[in-house]
């Protein structure tokens, strides 16, 4: 797939995108698996010590207006080694216990996923965040993962790459770095990809190997 045509609408319907995204990532709560290995007994996508959620600006003036769940970080300097993309904001919720969970981010409900990119610019799937590989239940439980939330996942980012060059050009440098990660550890990492089916992929060669 060649590299997509830089062009920057106005972002569609953020509540149009909340809706079509917006499926249980698996069929249980999966975030009573991984809080017991957490010493601040929270699920680690829910621990604001663990993960900082990023809102596109338009995300955060849209939550703002309809409910009170979001608000700027408590203490933003802890987040200054954070390097995050043009057009995003830091934001920090009421927790998970008070969650509205149809005010979630987008970040919230692709956790723990990212849009992975191949090298010459094709969308694949969902892999991992990397940073969470021994934290993350579901990390090790990718067999969960239903359709309909990998085919919502999908969906969202491919109307959000035909708009938005740049968030496209974020997430392949992101999976660059995915790529690297692996290649200096000696591993293949796993892509639920689009085709509905699991492969690991080899960083240094991309080649791609199915999965049960």
């Amino acid at each position: 797939m060649s590299k997509l045509i830089y062009q920057k609408p106005p972002l569609q319907n953020i509540q149009q995108l909340y809706t079509s995204f917006n499926s249980p990532i698996c069929e249980i709560d999966c975030g009573k698996k991984c809080r017991g290995s957490n010493p601040n007994d929270l699920p680690f996508c829910c621990d604001i010590t663990q993960a900082i959620p990023a809102l596109f600006n338009q995300e955060w003036d849209h939550l703002e207006k309809i409910s009170d769940l979001w608000f700027p970080l408590n203490n933003p300097n802890g987040a200054d080694h954070l390097d995050i993309p043009d057009g995003m904001v830091l934001r920090q919720c009421l927790g998970h216990t008070k969650c509205q969970r149809e005010n979630r981010s987008l970040s919230c409900r692709q956790f723990p996923f990212f849009p992975y990119v191949s090298s010459n610019y094709e969308f694949l799937g969902l892999a991992f965040e990397w940073d969470f590989k021994d934290k993350c239940w579901l990390i090790d439980h990718a067999d969960l993962v239903t359709v309909t939330y990998r085919q919502e996942f999908i969906e969202c980012y491919d109307q959000m790459f035909i708009h938005y060059q740049d968030v496209f050009d974020n997430y392949q440098y992101h999976s660059e770095l995915c790529r690297e990660h692996y290649q200096q550890r000696g591993e293949n990492f796993l892509v639920l990809h689009r085709n509905g089916k699991n492969y690991l992929i080899d960083p240094a060669t991309e080649k791609k190997q199915r999965q049960p």
